[in-house]
Protein backbone atom coordinates (compact mmCIF):
# COMPACT_ATOMS: atom_id res chain seq x y z
CA UNK A 1 0.00 0.00 0.00
CA UNK A 2 3.08 2.24 0.78
CA UNK A 3 4.48 1.78 -2.56
CA UNK A 4 1.07 2.52 -4.19
CA UNK A 5 0.49 5.60 -1.94
CA UNK A 6 4.21 6.35 -3.75
CA UNK A 7 3.98 6.17 -6.64
CA UNK A 8 0.28 7.80 -7.24
CA UNK A 9 1.81 10.59 -5.58
CA UNK A 10 4.86 10.77 -7.67
CA UNK A 11 3.04 10.97 -10.90
CA UNK A 12 0.70 13.40 -9.44
CA UNK A 13 3.62 15.78 -8.38
CA UNK A 14 4.99 15.38 -11.73
CA UNK A 15 1.97 15.72 -13.89
CA UNK A 16 0.18 19.35 -11.66
CA UNK A 17 4.07 20.81 -11.10
CA UNK A 18 5.86 20.26 -14.99
CA UNK A 19 3.40 23.23 -16.70
CA UNK A 20 4.68 25.53 -13.29
CA UNK A 21 8.03 24.75 -14.10
CA UNK A 22 8.36 25.49 -17.70
CA UNK A 23 6.18 28.70 -16.60
CA UNK A 24 9.07 29.28 -14.61
CA UNK A 25 11.41 28.75 -17.77
CA UNK A 26 9.37 30.90 -19.17
CA UNK A 27 9.35 33.68 -17.46
CA UNK A 28 12.68 33.55 -16.27
CA UNK A 29 14.12 34.03 -19.95
CA UNK A 30 11.60 36.63 -20.66
CA UNK A 31 13.36 39.11 -17.70
CA UNK A 32 16.67 37.83 -18.97
CA UNK A 33 15.80 39.42 -22.63
CA UNK A 34 14.43 42.35 -20.64
CA UNK A 35 10.43 41.24 -22.61
CA UNK A 36 7.12 41.76 -20.19
CA UNK A 37 6.87 38.20 -19.05
CA UNK A 38 3.50 36.24 -18.95
CA UNK A 39 2.22 34.83 -16.18
CA UNK A 40 4.15 31.80 -14.68
CA UNK A 41 0.43 29.98 -14.57
CA UNK A 42 0.17 30.53 -18.19
CA UNK A 43 0.95 26.69 -19.25
CA UNK A 44 -2.05 25.66 -17.36
CA UNK A 45 -4.24 28.15 -19.21
CA UNK A 46 -2.68 27.24 -22.70
CA UNK A 47 -3.46 23.19 -21.84
CA UNK A 48 -6.84 24.61 -20.73
CA UNK A 49 -7.73 25.56 -23.47
CA UNK A 50 -6.15 23.13 -25.88
CA UNK A 51 -8.53 20.82 -23.63
CA UNK A 52 -11.28 22.42 -24.29
CA UNK A 53 -11.22 22.91 -27.83
CA UNK A 54 -12.53 20.29 -30.85
CA UNK A 55 -9.64 18.00 -31.62
CA UNK A 56 -9.38 18.20 -35.72
CA UNK A 57 -10.23 15.06 -37.59
CA UNK A 58 -7.41 14.57 -40.20
CA UNK A 59 -7.51 12.80 -43.56
CA UNK A 60 -5.88 9.87 -43.99
CA UNK A 61 -4.63 9.21 -40.69
CA UNK A 62 -4.62 6.15 -39.13
CA UNK A 63 -4.96 4.42 -35.60
CA UNK A 64 -1.42 5.42 -34.96
CA UNK A 65 -1.48 9.34 -35.48
CA UNK A 66 -4.94 9.20 -33.07
CA UNK A 67 -3.45 7.07 -30.81
CA UNK A 68 0.19 8.41 -30.21
CA UNK A 69 -0.68 11.70 -27.71
CA UNK A 70 -2.43 8.99 -25.14
CA UNK A 71 0.85 6.47 -25.14
CA UNK A 72 3.54 9.15 -25.30
CA UNK A 73 1.46 10.93 -22.41
CA UNK A 74 1.16 7.71 -20.52
CA UNK A 75 4.48 6.05 -20.79
CA UNK A 76 6.16 9.62 -19.74
CA UNK A 77 3.82 9.22 -16.53
CA UNK A 78 5.02 5.86 -15.87
CA UNK A 79 8.60 7.08 -16.34
CA UNK A 80 7.61 9.93 -13.78
CA UNK A 81 7.05 6.83 -11.15
CA UNK A 82 10.37 5.30 -11.80
CA UNK A 83 12.40 8.18 -10.57
CA UNK A 84 12.53 9.20 -6.99
CA UNK A 85 12.17 12.54 -6.71
CA UNK A 86 11.83 13.49 -2.65
CA UNK A 87 11.72 10.08 -1.45
CA UNK A 88 14.11 6.93 -2.15
CA UNK A 89 12.19 3.67 -2.84
CA UNK A 90 12.56 0.58 -4.68
CA UNK A 91 10.46 -0.77 -7.30
CA UNK A 92 9.07 -4.64 -7.69
CA UNK A 93 9.78 -6.53 -10.48
CA UNK A 94 12.59 -4.87 -11.59
CA UNK A 95 10.64 -1.56 -13.04
CA UNK A 96 12.66 0.85 -11.34
CA UNK A 97 15.42 0.09 -13.48
CA UNK A 98 17.74 2.32 -15.65
CA UNK A 99 17.85 0.50 -18.64
CA UNK A 100 13.80 0.56 -18.29
CA UNK A 101 14.06 4.54 -18.02
CA UNK A 102 16.14 4.45 -21.38
CA UNK A 103 13.59 2.19 -22.65
CA UNK A 104 10.60 3.89 -22.39
CA UNK A 105 12.27 6.98 -23.71
CA UNK A 106 13.03 5.14 -26.78
CA UNK A 107 9.36 4.21 -26.77
CA UNK A 108 7.20 7.08 -26.93
CA UNK A 109 9.81 8.91 -28.98
CA UNK A 110 9.44 6.04 -31.69
CA UNK A 111 5.72 6.54 -31.84
CA UNK A 112 6.18 10.00 -31.97
CA UNK A 113 8.36 9.76 -34.92
CA UNK A 114 5.60 7.39 -36.27
CA UNK A 115 3.05 9.68 -35.80
CA UNK A 116 5.11 12.85 -38.12
CA UNK A 117 5.45 10.19 -40.93
CA UNK A 118 1.62 8.61 -41.03
CA UNK A 119 0.24 11.60 -42.92
CA UNK A 120 2.80 11.18 -45.46
CA UNK A 121 3.66 15.21 -44.95
CA UNK A 122 6.92 16.98 -46.03
CA UNK A 123 7.63 18.47 -42.48
CA UNK A 124 6.17 15.26 -40.43
CA UNK A 125 8.67 13.15 -42.26
CA UNK A 126 11.36 15.77 -42.12
CA UNK A 127 10.80 16.36 -38.38
CA UNK A 128 10.59 12.68 -37.82
CA UNK A 129 14.03 11.67 -39.82
CA UNK A 130 15.57 14.51 -37.34
CA UNK A 131 14.43 13.46 -34.44
CA UNK A 132 16.02 9.68 -34.52
CA UNK A 133 19.23 11.31 -35.91
CA UNK A 134 19.10 13.20 -32.66
CA UNK A 135 17.82 10.02 -30.63
CA UNK A 136 20.50 7.89 -32.68
CA UNK A 137 22.96 9.67 -31.00
CA UNK A 138 21.72 11.24 -27.62
CA UNK A 139 20.41 7.79 -26.35
CA UNK A 140 23.63 5.45 -26.43
CA UNK A 141 25.13 8.76 -24.26
CA UNK A 142 22.22 8.55 -22.08
CA UNK A 143 22.91 4.81 -21.46
CA UNK A 144 26.51 5.32 -21.12
CA UNK A 145 25.99 7.81 -17.97
CA UNK A 146 23.93 5.45 -16.39
CA UNK A 147 25.90 2.55 -16.91
CA UNK A 148 29.07 5.05 -15.11
CA UNK A 149 26.24 5.19 -12.06
CA UNK A 150 25.53 1.74 -12.20
CA UNK A 151 29.07 0.61 -11.77
CA UNK A 152 29.86 3.17 -9.22
CA UNK A 153 26.86 1.88 -7.28
CA UNK A 154 27.15 -1.60 -8.00
CA UNK A 155 23.32 -1.60 -9.83
CA UNK A 156 21.25 -0.45 -12.03
CA UNK A 157 18.16 0.03 -10.18
CA UNK A 158 17.94 3.77 -10.09
CA UNK A 159 17.00 3.46 -6.67
CA UNK A 160 20.33 1.66 -5.23
CA UNK A 161 22.37 4.56 -7.53
CA UNK A 162 20.23 7.38 -5.45
CA UNK A 163 21.42 5.16 -2.15
CA UNK A 164 24.84 5.89 -3.11
CA UNK A 165 25.19 9.16 -4.34
CA UNK A 166 23.60 10.18 -0.81
CA UNK A 167 25.84 8.05 1.56
CA UNK A 168 28.98 8.54 -0.58
CA UNK A 169 31.33 11.68 0.88
CA UNK A 170 33.36 10.68 -1.83
CA UNK A 171 30.86 11.47 -4.60
CA UNK A 172 31.91 14.98 -5.73
CA UNK A 173 35.50 13.82 -6.02
CA UNK A 174 35.02 11.39 -8.60
CA UNK A 175 36.05 12.33 -11.72
CA UNK A 176 33.82 9.57 -13.79
CA UNK A 177 30.98 11.30 -12.17
CA UNK A 178 31.99 14.51 -13.10
CA UNK A 179 32.30 13.86 -16.51
CA UNK A 180 28.62 12.01 -16.31
CA UNK A 181 27.44 15.23 -15.13
CA UNK A 182 28.34 17.26 -17.63
CA UNK A 183 27.43 14.69 -20.41
CA UNK A 184 23.72 14.68 -18.76
CA UNK A 185 23.52 18.48 -18.78
CA UNK A 186 24.15 18.40 -22.43
CA UNK A 187 22.10 15.11 -23.33
CA UNK A 188 19.27 17.07 -21.42
CA UNK A 189 19.08 19.96 -23.95
CA UNK A 190 18.53 17.06 -26.51
CA UNK A 191 16.58 14.74 -24.89
CA UNK A 192 14.01 17.59 -24.54
CA UNK A 193 14.12 19.51 -27.45
CA UNK A 194 15.52 22.95 -26.13
CA UNK A 195 17.97 25.75 -27.47
CA UNK A 196 21.04 25.46 -29.28
CA UNK A 197 20.15 21.83 -30.32
CA UNK A 198 16.38 22.94 -30.94
CA UNK A 199 13.67 25.53 -30.35
CA UNK A 200 10.26 24.90 -29.12
CA UNK A 201 9.03 28.19 -30.32
CA UNK A 202 9.36 28.18 -33.65
CA UNK A 203 7.68 27.26 -36.61
CA UNK A 204 10.03 28.00 -39.01
CA UNK A 205 9.80 25.41 -41.39
CA UNK A 206 13.55 24.44 -41.67
CA UNK A 207 14.56 24.66 -38.33
CA UNK A 208 11.75 22.49 -36.78
CA UNK A 209 12.59 18.88 -35.20
CA UNK A 210 9.70 18.59 -32.25
CA UNK A 211 7.45 21.12 -33.44
CA UNK A 212 7.51 19.55 -37.45
CA UNK A 213 6.09 16.09 -35.84
CA UNK A 214 3.13 17.75 -34.26
CA UNK A 215 1.75 20.36 -36.66
CA UNK A 216 -1.17 18.18 -37.78
CA UNK A 217 -2.24 17.98 -34.05
CA UNK A 218 -5.34 20.21 -32.56
CA UNK A 219 -7.20 20.31 -29.35
CA UNK A 220 -7.36 17.53 -26.77
CA UNK A 221 -4.43 15.57 -28.62
CA UNK A 222 -1.62 18.81 -29.06
CA UNK A 223 -2.58 19.42 -25.26
CA UNK A 224 -1.51 16.19 -24.60
CA UNK A 225 1.23 16.54 -26.68
CA UNK A 226 2.49 19.83 -24.99
CA UNK A 227 2.25 18.12 -21.16
CA UNK A 228 4.16 15.62 -22.05
CA UNK A 229 6.79 17.97 -22.93
CA UNK A 230 6.40 19.60 -19.88
CA UNK A 231 6.87 16.33 -17.71
CA UNK A 232 9.74 15.38 -19.89
CA UNK A 233 12.02 18.48 -19.07
CA UNK A 234 11.20 17.77 -15.12
CA UNK A 235 12.11 14.07 -15.31
CA UNK A 236 15.16 15.59 -16.49
CA UNK A 237 16.00 18.02 -14.15
CA UNK A 238 14.83 15.68 -11.55
CA UNK A 239 17.86 13.06 -12.48
CA UNK A 240 19.97 16.66 -12.56
CA UNK A 241 18.88 17.01 -8.95
CA UNK A 242 18.93 13.94 -7.37
CA UNK A 243 21.45 12.01 -9.22
CA UNK A 244 24.71 14.98 -9.16
CA UNK A 245 23.62 16.95 -6.59
CA UNK A 246 21.55 14.68 -4.05
CA UNK A 247 21.25 17.50 -1.53
CA UNK A 248 17.98 16.99 0.74
CA UNK A 249 16.58 13.75 -0.62
CA UNK A 250 14.91 11.33 1.76
CA UNK A 251 14.87 7.52 2.84
CA UNK A 252 12.49 8.36 5.84
CA UNK A 253 9.11 7.87 5.19
CA UNK A 254 7.94 10.75 7.83
CA UNK A 255 6.43 13.84 7.20
CA UNK A 256 8.99 16.34 8.24
CA UNK A 257 11.58 14.60 5.95
CA UNK A 258 9.24 14.86 2.94
CA UNK A 259 8.46 18.50 3.82
CA UNK A 260 12.61 19.12 3.54
CA UNK A 261 13.04 16.65 0.64
CA UNK A 262 10.80 18.59 -0.87
CA UNK A 263 12.27 21.96 -0.22
CA UNK A 264 15.32 21.27 -1.63
CA UNK A 265 13.98 19.56 -4.95
CA UNK A 266 12.29 22.88 -4.91
CA UNK A 267 15.17 24.87 -4.96
CA UNK A 268 17.46 22.69 -7.17
CA UNK A 269 14.61 22.44 -9.69
CA UNK A 270 14.52 26.30 -9.68
CA UNK A 271 18.47 26.14 -10.14
CA UNK A 272 18.21 24.23 -12.87
CA UNK A 273 15.12 26.44 -14.55
CA UNK A 274 17.62 29.55 -14.29
CA UNK A 275 20.69 27.63 -15.83
CA UNK A 276 18.28 26.78 -19.13
CA UNK A 277 17.04 29.70 -19.52
CA UNK A 278 20.23 31.55 -19.46
CA UNK A 279 21.36 29.07 -22.04
CA UNK A 280 18.74 29.87 -24.22
CA UNK A 281 19.41 33.44 -23.93
CA UNK A 282 23.02 33.09 -24.46
CA UNK A 283 23.12 30.78 -27.17
CA UNK A 284 21.67 30.48 -30.52
CA UNK A 285 20.36 27.78 -32.36
CA UNK A 286 22.86 25.17 -33.65
CA UNK A 287 22.55 24.29 -37.25
CA UNK A 288 21.72 20.73 -37.76
CA UNK A 289 24.81 19.51 -38.97
CA UNK A 290 26.46 20.59 -35.92
CA UNK A 291 24.46 18.79 -33.93
CA UNK A 292 26.20 15.17 -34.23
CA UNK A 293 29.44 17.16 -32.79
CA UNK A 294 27.84 18.18 -29.74
CA UNK A 295 26.50 14.80 -28.88
CA UNK A 296 29.50 13.40 -29.77
CA UNK A 297 31.37 15.84 -26.94
CA UNK A 298 28.65 14.29 -24.40
CA UNK A 299 29.33 10.65 -25.71
CA UNK A 300 33.05 10.86 -25.37
CA UNK A 301 33.05 12.57 -21.93
CA UNK A 302 30.92 9.35 -20.77
CA UNK A 303 34.05 7.07 -22.56
CA UNK A 304 35.95 9.77 -20.53
CA UNK A 305 33.81 9.01 -17.34
CA UNK A 306 34.40 4.99 -17.53
CA UNK A 307 37.91 5.56 -18.42
CA UNK A 308 38.80 7.52 -15.13
CA UNK A 309 36.89 4.93 -13.32
CA UNK A 310 39.01 2.43 -14.72
CA UNK A 311 42.33 4.06 -14.16
CA UNK A 312 41.45 5.86 -10.90
CA UNK A 313 39.40 4.58 -9.03
CA UNK A 314 38.47 0.70 -9.83
CA UNK A 315 40.15 -1.44 -7.10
Amino acid sequence: MKTLLILIGQILFFALASPLLSGFIKWVKCHLQNRTAPSIFQPYKNLRKLLNKETMRVTGASWIFYATPYIIFSVTLLISSLIPSVFIYNLPWGLGDAIVLVGLLALARFFLALAGLDLGTAFGGMGSSREMMIAALAEPALLLIFFILAIKAGSSNLAVILNYVVQTSSFYFSPALIFAFLALMMVTLAETGRIPIDNPATHLELTMVHEAMILEYSGKQLALIEWTAQIKIMLFFVLISNYFLPWGITAAYTVPALIMSLIFLVGKLIGCSIVLATIETTLAKMRLFKVPYFLGIAFALCLLGILSHILLEAN
